[in-house]
Order: C-alpha cells, then sequence, then structure tokens
C-alpha cells in the first residue's frame, strides 16, 4: 500500500514560506503544498507547466488566478488548470495548505 500520512512526511522547502510533501503512482501525482507569509500584498508571478491539475483548498483562502480569470477560494473548494494555461495564486490569510494532483507526474518535483 502506497500511503503518506502528513504527520510523518518530510517536507521539501521550496522557500522559507512555502514546503510541499508528495505522493505518487506511476502517472498520478499528488501534493500538499504549504503556504506561510500571508497575506500577501500581490500575486505570486505566473507560471505554466504541461500537466492537468486539479487543486482543493484545504486550509486558509487564496486568490486563484487561471488565464484572466480570476477567484477567491476557501477551504473545500476546488479549481482546475489545464494544460499550459498560465495560473498563480496570492496567499489571503497568514497561511494555506492546498492540495494538488497532476497528471502525467511532475518530474521536476522528484
Amino acid at each position: 500500500m502506497n500511503v503518506g500520512k502528513i504527520s510523518e512526511a518530510k517536507p521539501v522547502e521550496i522557500s522559507p514560506t512555502r514546503k510541499r510533501r508528495i505522493l505518487h503512482t506511476d502517472h498520478l501525482m499528488m501534493v500538499a503544498f504549504d503556504f506561510a507569509g500571508g497575506p500577501a500584498a500581490e500575486p505570486d508571478p505566473p507560471h505554466t507547466h504541461p500537466h492537468e491539475q486539479v487543486t482543493y483548498i484545504a486550509e486558509g483562502e487564496v486568490m486563484f488566478f487561471v488565464g484572466e480569470e480570476s477567484t477567491r477560494l476557501a477551504p473545500g473548494d476546488m479549481v482546475a488548470v489545464p494544460p499550459d494555461c498560465p495560473h498563480r495564486i496570492q496567499l489571503l490569510t497568514p497561511t494555506a495548505r492546498l492540495i494538488d494532483t497532476f497528471t502525467p507526474l511532475r518530474q521536476d518535483f522528484l
């Protein structure tokens, strides 16, 4: 059984205010992203990738930008991001946890 317990998973530090934990199979990846240091005055720079992405907001609130659209997301909300579509977030609370799923695997995260 492939199990990832948040209490046991060693986080990868992306920056002093961002960490991620990963669980994956051969074809699907789930990433728990922990954000701190909010609320942010400005959104993050946009980024793209060739992967399909679905994001679940587990904790905190963010403004989520996909292409030219934006929406405020709170715990329990979800958003889908098409491949190669610019997207970004703006942290609206002191902290947030986003759960992202990707297909295919993000080899750059492994």
